[in-house]
């Protein structure tokens, strides 16, 4: 029988098909019209239509963060995939594993300025995990499959697949995923067994112990979070986590610290300077974690698990590096430390929980309440509490309200929680929403928004408006963008530059003009009848603004560059040094 011969378009179909995807997020055009035309004369696919091609790889961020799928992009050539760049990088700063499908001019053309053409491999080359321009139609096939391995296997991330139009015209044969094997790249995913013993030795001669978990057991999926919390179990020891980490180990569970870093508890962050072994768990020893290296946990033995062989030594030299996936690491944790019948130095424990519950004394998260005027830690206290026993997933933008979200907002399951941590981008959170919320489309999803990051992709409302996605935004209006304004003061004496957002526009009224609810709390009294309404509304977005306080600072804080003991915890603390000499107030 002879081979059955697709146009490339078909091909892209069949290839995503094969590969499980059920949702791609798009914004057509010419260069990639042939791939429309294919998804029109087919059901099975869904594909979502957003009004911005950065929007595009966010929605297919949240998608894939709350699944654990490989999230999918389609765009066009030229500003289509410039637009996605953003995306990309923040894919790629975050682990997620994403696969974009950009139109390309054809392959005539390609360099020589042509309508609507860009060096997609070129400028995707520094911001993606890997790329692939397809010359060949008979290369497509195998090159699409290889492009979804390569996004979900080892470290996960972003990967662009560009496609030429006359690529997409052209006949060739199909090749199933079954018969496609990646030449070269196999990650280690079971770590060597001699470090592995190291460790557990280690771990168990501890006297000041803390693990440190990150965003690798989120990605190495849900059966690494339990066994990160039967292993924590075992142990007896304390454990934070970095913004992406949350929910792989139960928040609501006493040995938990909470976030730790620039903005984390005061006890994590203590505890991890005065530790004396620490076990990184699929962390990647980030600067808004470790601030000072120098003085980074000075005293302590480190382990470091990661699947990823470029990030051991990167930031932090380690003593024990063990380099696999983190479920399989901790899977021979747990089997070793039990056959060896390991216990930790009980005596030594009960010291180190007694220091550490002297540090969770000083109440770090602590506010001025008041009557007179919404302070932001409030507003997410009464969210989390509606919340409580229910189905809900979390988004953020950027900014003081993620913070305040990731220090108020607690997660017992992994995949929960949405954020852009390692490149910090406005306007992620309504994208990722909506990527979320078609995923999951019984579930509440909240976006905690600021008014500032909101505006950066609020086109997207359009998006859930029109695909239905009750996606619930809920905007701490503080009318400034409040993290600048916040180490303005801090750093810059009070020379608020730029900072504060003027022409703001009615929020409610947007809502309505869009075809949303629209709701806006000003007073303390009105809090609780707003969030009960948003989570009332269940078949159309909701818009609500919360005027909150505009001078409140996200504390506790560690200044830029300083170590994990030198926390600001209040307005009262002085940054010390950290001030510059001419950072005083002009009068």
């Amino acid at each position: 029988m002879p081979e059955q011969k697709l146009t490339g378009a078909q091909i892209i179909i069949k290839a995503l098909k094969d590969q499980g995807v059920d949702v791609i997020f798009g914004y057509p055009g010419g260069a990639v019209l042939p791939i429309y035309d294919a998804l029109f004369q087919q059901n099975d696919l869904r594909h979502i239509l957003v009004r911005h091609e950065q929007a595009a790889v966010h929605a297919a961020e949240g998608y894939a963060r709350s699944t654990g799928k490989v999230g999918c992009v389609l765009v066009t050539s030229g500003p289509g995939a410039t637009n996605a760049v953003t995306g990309l990088l923040d894919a790629l700063c975050d682990s997620i594993p994403i696969v974009c499908l950009s139109g390309q001019v054809p392959t005539h053309l390609i360099g020589n300025d042509a309508f609507q053409e860009a060096d997609t491999t070129g400028i995707t080359r520094p911001c993606t995990k890997h790329n692939y321009l397809v010359k060949d139609v008979n290369n497509l096939a195998r090159t699409l499959h290889e492009a979804f391995y390569v996004a979900k296997t080892g470290r996960p991330g972003p990967v662009v697949v560009d496609l030429p139009k006359d690529v997409q015209f052209a006949e060739g044969v199909y090749v199933p995923p079954i018969e496609v094997k990646h030449k070269t790249y196999r990650p280690q995913v079971k770590p060597d067994m001699a470090r592995i013993e190291e460790a557990v030795e280690l771990i168990a001669s501890a006297k000041r112990p803390i693990f440190y978990t990150g965003g690798g057991v989120v990605n190495a999926g849900p059966m690494a979070s339990k066994l990160l919390t039967q292993f924590v179990k075992m142990t007896g020891f304390p454990i934070t986590s970095t913004l992406m980490g949350l929910g792989a180990f139960p928040a609501s569970d006493p040995q938990w610290l909470g976030m730790l870093g620039m903005h984390g508890t005061y006890e994590a962050n203590l505890a991890m300077y005065n530790c004396d072994v620490m076990i990184n768990i699929g962390a990647r020893f980030d600067d808004r974690v470790t601030g000072k290296i120098s003085e980074f946990a000075p005293n302590s033995k480190k382990i470091h698990v990661d699947i990823d062989p470029s990030s051991i030594n990167k930031n932090v030299v380690v003593d024990i590096p063990i380099i696999g996936d983190c479920a399989h690491a901790l899977e021979d944790m747990i089997r070793i430390w039990k056959a060896r019948q390991k216990r930790a130095d009980q005596e030594a424990l009960k010291q180190w929980w007694t220091e550490i519950k002297g540090w969770q004394a000083r109440n770090c998260l602590n506010y001025n309440r008041t009557e007179t005027v919404i302070k932001p830690q409030y507003a997410l206290e009464r969210l989390r509490d509606a919340l409580k026993g229910k189905d809900f997933y979390i988004t953020t933008e950027v900014g003081q309200h993620q913070m305040w979200a990731a220090q108020f907002m607690p997660f017992d399951q992994p995949n929960r929680w949405m954020t852009s941590g390692g490149l910090g981008t406005m306007g992620y959170g309504l994208p990722a929403a909506i990527g979320c919320q078609i995923a999951h489309p019984d579930s509440i999803v909240v976006d905690i928004s600021g008014e500032a990051s909101f505006l950066m992709n609020m086109q997207e409302i359009g998006t859930a408006v029109q695909f239905r996605a009750p996606v619930k935004i809920f905007i701490l209006n503080n009318q400034y963008m409040g993290m600048v304004r916040q180490w303005q003061e801090l750093l810059h004496g009070s020379r608020y530059s730029q900072s504060y957002s003027e022409a703001l526009p009615d929020f409610v009224k947007l809502a309505e003009a869009w075809g949303c609810a629209g709701l806006r709390a000003t007073t303390v009294a009105e809090v609780d009848e707003v969030i009960e309404k948003m989570l009332a509304i269940n078949d159309r977005p909701v818009i609500v603004d919360i005027a909150v306080d505009p001078k409140e600072n996200c504390f506790p804080m560690i200044p830029g560059g300083k170590a994990h003991n030198e926390i600001l915890l209040g307005p009262a603390d002085n940054p010390s040094d950290a001030t510059p000499e001419d950072g005083m107030v002009l009068v």
